[in-house]
């Protein structure tokens, strides 16, 4: 066995300037399915994932090949505290204080600078989707067998149940009367179990969600200061590993070792002499007799423990005596384990901000199985569980095409999956009418299905249960309280690596799972390059929506009682399609003089198209496009709108349409002699024509706001449920000022903000509470700002980044003799990153608000606020207290100079979340805890 502490991996404290960098506190780690590389979480709320190959090897931390540093996640704003991969690899789960759960999924496109910092990601990793739900700190989480669910824990006592496949949430379990620190799942997929400070340990079945059993006699004396209570199931199912337990009334510290299906605990490993804070199971079954057969009697584990004695035991549970003791590896607790997936390697972090990894020769682990063996084992819990909705898979086959189906056929939540932010495989398996049967051979296989909380229609196979085993993987001998490590040397047993299926079968639901629940077991070569092996998700989004469809009612009518067809505008005409190309030679009606004198010659217009058409926002899966129509020879203009391929409506227009904009609220148009017409999405002309005056140049909607510029440099943006403008017209020549310059692109928000992006670099809008175009934010702050994100690329989702991020990734790096542009080895007063720092984070907070971006508000709030701590500036502090406070004795009604809420936000609620950053510096901290005192106090007073 080897052991080294790699000194690079680290989360540090950046606030402290120079060399004397102070490490923080590392809550978690967990080890890639593939063997490649770990994550880790630390008190400085970022997500790290670092390189294997490099702390192995010698040579390769020398040479930096692979990088050592992989990634740095930076969306947290408090501590993470858990990590946990999906046995896929292709997501990454992570859990904080600040009560949420981030999935993060691999983004090739997103390397590059990290954000605030000097940091590089060699790899890309995005937050996929963010899991609120929590109302307190996170602690812990757990991946099911095959990724069938997500269970997270927190100090709020609740258990929450994520959808492993849409990321909704299924069930919340709030039995426990205290802080919930731990949960692991059965590998056989019928049980989860979680360990809480109200000192039990619970089991739930995955068939109901109910309460199968409640075990408290080894946790009744157990101390309550521990930071985690992490247990971990047995890869044989047979046994539950509990930290935190007790004997001799509390005298003695132990991890409770709790039988299957009796859950008792008769059997305790004894031996560290402070509270078990963590149990981790190498994910491996040993067998006694490497010959031997696979069966009970022959079958052991690997266990290690964690503890706040600072050390680390690993167990074989067919040995009363531990296989090794590392006393004193750390200078502080235990916070987390993690075994490697070929069972050689174990990691463990401590809260002295250092990862240890102990490393075993395969002759040291005697009786090493392949994870075959283990699924072949399995089969003897006759356990099987609902069977996978129709569509969801987290397997692909690269024979066999992919496809989404709509979440009502899922059984899922109505509301899974509505945001777009998964991919969903639907199943390969050809659809037929005859009634499919699970082949003979299969049916005794079926015990490796995740379980799902879909009901379904006989629950009678789920609910049986074997009977108790009689047999017993750990010795029923007394384990002494004290302990040594004994030196096994045994020859190495032969090892089988079982290659992972090439396509899934198309035969039934139960091999398509089968195939879900692949070991992996596989090789990786690091020096190949640093993509993972991704063969979870695909990345159709699209729905055909083939396949036959069921007899119905209706269609077994005759033809004379059948109800007839909803009659639609120009549905019965044949479509045509149209040879798209440039009209020439047409006038455009642009007026000598626009608005107050304004040339005519401001901005060009679009050219003038037989064809137009646009994808109706927010129409989903429907494919619904608003077209428009012109033909060369001026004789006819028209505007269709088509929903799955049939034209439910058209209009005819006396002029050409030169843009369209539609979304699920209206369609509108825009036509070369400056009218424009909008209609409701059955046609139905919502407001008269408008007219003004010269054809657009710009022409964009969102929801229920309508943008226009017109080639004179005319502003009009509408409200179109209202019938109303958001502001009165206003001309965009005094952006246009500087010779050059130009619009590069023009959007509107929901709000009615209208985004201009132009050509120096600069992003605006107009404010009309303040009638002045405002910057959004602009190149200049390139030159020095920590905060700023133009470095991303821009076409990431603006869902996932926030607009004003997505702005600012639009504009292009300033070139040299431009505005933020800085010349190599230019030098910079003293205080410059931090002023421009400070000045661009107070312009973002400003833009959230103006694009109505109530999350990426927080979010910037948060940042700003520790970066006013990280600095000390006590001013800023309180006056950005004061702000969020408000009036100490503010009454609804008889203050209207102070709004209690922005964006949605309770400003009370963030002033909480500030204090929070304030409290954790190093120069605040008094500050917000008098400040927290007058917040509770204020809290009672109303």
């Amino acid at each position: 066995m080897r052991f080294t502490k790699p000194a690079w991996v680290a989360h540090k404290d950046t606030s402290i300037k120079g060399d004397q960098t102070k490490r923080l506190s590392i809550f978690s780690v967990h080890v890639h399915p593939d063997d490649s590389r770990i994550a880790t979480g630390g008190l400085d709320a970022k997500v790290r994932i670092w390189s294997i190959k490099p702390i192995l090897s010698e040579a390769s931390e020398l040479s930096n090949k692979p990088p050592k540093a992989l990634c740095s996640l930076t969306m947290h704003t408090g501590p993470v505290l858990c990590v946990r991969w999906a046995h896929s690899g292709r997501w990454l789960a992570s859990g904080s204080d600040d009560q949420i759960v981030m999935i993060w999924d691999l983004d090739p496109s997103a390397k590059g600078k990290v954000w605030g910092s000097d940091e590089v990601n060699v790899e890309g990793w995005k937050p996929m989707k963010r899991l609120p739900g929590h109302e307190s700190d996170v602690t812990d989480l757990a991946w099911s067998p095959g990724d069938r669910y997500l269970a997270s824990v927190g100090l709020d006592s609740q258990v929450i149940v994520w959808c492993g496949y849409t990321l909704e949430r299924l069930h919340k379990l709030d039995l426990h009367n205290g802080f919930v620190k731990g949960v692991c799942w059965d590998p056989v997929g019928e049980f989860l179990a979680t360990q809480s400070d109200d000192r039990s340990v619970k089991i739930w079945r995955t068939t109901d969600w109910g309460l199968e059993a409640e075990i408290r006699k080894p946790f009744e004396d157990s101390p309550g200061s521990t930071f985690f209570r992490r247990l971990s199931w047995s890869p044989d199912g047979a046994h539950i590993t509990a930290s935190n337990a007790t004997n001799n009334k509390g005298f003695v510290f132990i991890a409770a070792v709790i039988a299957r299906n009796t859950w008792t605990s008769e059997i305790s490993l004894v031996g560290h002499e402070n509270t078990v804070e963590v149990a981790c199971y190498n994910p491996h079954i040993f067998l006694r007799d490497p010959d031997g057969e696979v069966k009970t009697s022959n079958i052991c584990s690997v266990v290690a423990l964690g503890a706040d004695d600072r050390s680390v035991s690993v167990w074989q549970t067919k040995s009363a005596r531990p296989l090794i003791v590392a006393k004193e590896a750390f200078d502080r607790q235990i916070m987390d384990l993690s075994w490697s997936w070929d069972g050689l390697t174990l990691y463990a972090v401590s809260s002295d901000g250092t990862l240890g990894v102990f490393n075993f020769d395969r002759e040291e682990l005697e009786g090493i199985a392949p994870f075959s063996a283990q699924k072949q084992y399995l089969h003897k819990f006759g356990f099987i569980p609902s069977p996978i909705p129709d569509g969801y898979s987290h397997t692909s086959s690269v024979n066999s095409p992919a496809q989404v189906v709509p979440t009502q056929q899922t059984g899922f939540d109505s509301q899974a999956n509505e945001d777009g932010g998964e991919r969903i495989n639907k199943l390969v398996a050809k659809r037929k009418d005859k009634k499919r049967i699970v082949p003979t051979s299969l049916r005794g296989s079926a015990a490796n299905i995740p379980s799902a909380s879909i009901p379904s229609a006989s629950n009678s196979e789920a609910s049986f249960r074997p009977p108790p085993s009689t047999s017993r993987s750990f010795e029923d001998a007394h384990l002494p309280q004290s302990y040594s490590a004994p030196a096994i040397r045994l020859p190495p047993p032969p090892m089988h690596h079982i290659s992972r299926p090439s396509s899934p079968s198309t035969s039934t639901v139960t091999m398509q799972t089968l195939n879900s629940f692949a070991d992996y077991s596989f090789d990786v070569d690091m020096d190949r390059g640093m993509d993972v092996r991704i063969e979870a998700l695909d990345d159709s989004t699209s729905w055909s929506g083939k396949g036959k469809r069921k007899s119905s009612a209706p269609d077994l009518m005759d033809d004379s009682s059948r109800p007839s067809r909803p009659r639609t505008l120009g549905g019965d005409r044949p479509r045509e399609q149209v040879v798209v190309k440039e009209i020439v030679g047409r006038a455009m009606a642009i007026p000598e003089h626009g608005w107050v004198g304004v040339p005519r010659s401001v901005l060009s217009v679009p050219a003038l198209l037989t064809y137009l058409s646009t994808k109706v926002e927010g129409s989903g899966s429907e494919e619904s496009v608003f077209e428009a129509k012109n033909s060369d020879n001026a004789d006819n203009f028209e505007v269709v709108f088509v929903s799955r391929k049939q034209t439910q409506w058209l209009d005819y227009l006396p002029s050409a349409t030169l843009a369209l904009a539609a979304t699920n609220v209206y369609c509108a148009c825009a036509s070369d002699d400056g009218s424009v017409n909008v209609y409701s999405p059955q046609g139905r002309r919502l407001m008269p024509t408008l007219a003004l005056g010269s054809p657009p140049a710009f022409f964009d909607g969102s929801k229920g706001a309508l943008m226009a510029i017109t080639a004179s440099g005319m502003l009009y943006v509408w409200d179109v449920k209202k019938r109303a403008t958001y502001f009165a017209p206003v001309s965009i020549q005094s952006l246009l000022e500087a010779p050059g310059r130009t619009v590069r692109s023009a959007s509107v928000r929901p709000n009615g903000a209208p985004v201009i992006q132009m050509s120096n670099g600069v992003a605006y809008s107009y404010d009309c509470s303040l009638s002045s175009w405002v910057k959004l934010s602009e190149r200049w702050w390139a030159a020095g700002s920590d905060a700023w994100q133009g470095r991303q690329r821009a076409n990431t989702q603006v869902a996932a980044r926030g607009i004003v991020s997505s702005i600012e990734g639009e504009l292009r790096s300033p070139n040299p003799g431009e505005d933020g542009y800085i010349e190599p080895g230019q030098v910079r007063p003293g205080w410059w990153n931090i002023a421009l720092t400070l000045g661009h984070l107070e312009t973002k907070i400003h833009s959230a608000k103006a694009m109505d971006s109530p999350q990426e508000f927080k979010q910037v709030l948060l940042v700003y606020a520790k970066k006013i701590a990280d600095e000390g500036f006590r001013g800023k502090a309180e006056e950005l207290i004061k702000e969020l406070f408000g009036p100490v004795y503010w009454r609804p009604g008889k203050d209207d100079s102070w709004s209690p809420t922005v964006l949605g936000f309770s400003k009370r609620d963030l002033l909480r979340d500030v204090l929070n950053v304030f409290a954790r510096s190093r120069t605040l901290t008094k500050l917000a805890i008098d400040w927290q005192d007058t917040l509770k106090k204020a809290s009672v007073d109303e």
